[in-house]
């Protein structure tokens, strides 16, 4: 008497589930830390920026070249 085995059953993995009550906080810091990113690289030679000086502009020229904002 022969025995055969079933084969296994490939199927496709369940997907985990994620709370938007858990997700919701993380957005949102990430949303400001982006919106902060974005202020210092575009902030105009110190004119509106929160330190005073050039300083901040150097340390982001080439991005903001790389992003087409005008600094000079």
């Amino acid at each position: 008497m022969s025995q055969t085995a079933a084969a296994p059953v490939i199927g496709v993995p369940e997907l985990p589930t994620v709370d938007l009550r858990e997700l919701a906080p993380w957005a949102f810091f990430v949303g400001l830390l982006g919106l902060l990113v974005i202020f210092f690289v575009s902030a105009d030679q110190g004119a509106v920026s929160i330190p005073a000086g050039t300083m901040v502009h150097e340390w982001v020229h080439d991005g903001r070249h790389l992003l087409g904002y005008p600094c000079h």
